[in-house]
């Protein structure tokens, strides 16, 4: 599975209800399991970005179609990056080697 990071900011909408932030983080992995996702950690962060969520995709599209369902929600806006191990970014320099 491939790993990804999402950065997160509320919209005014996810700040007004901000006492229901746990819960939302809540329905999201119930909702990211239900598609085959596993959430490995949801943190609340202080800085430029209100959270991080980190989770195990099948694929970009899975990834994509979880991600286009929290954003549809309206609390938060999103930027997600793919994540590489130490082991899957030695089978990409070898690739790019060749």
């Amino acid at each position: 599975m491939a790993t990804f990071i999402t950065t997160i900011k509320f919209t005014d909408q996810g700040n007004a209800a901000i006492d229901q932030t746990t819960k939302r983080a809540a329905a999201v992995k119930a909702t990211a399991k239900k598609m085959g996702v596993k959430v490995t950690n949801v943190y609340w962060t202080l800085g430029n970005h209100d959270g991080v969520l980190i989770f195990e995709a099948p694929d970009d599209e899975t990834a994509t179609a979880l991600l286009l369902n929290v954003e549809a929600q309206g609390n938060v806006h999103t930027s997600t990056c793919r994540a590489f191990t130490a082991a899957e970014m030695d089978k990409i320099l070898e690739k790019s080697s060749a």
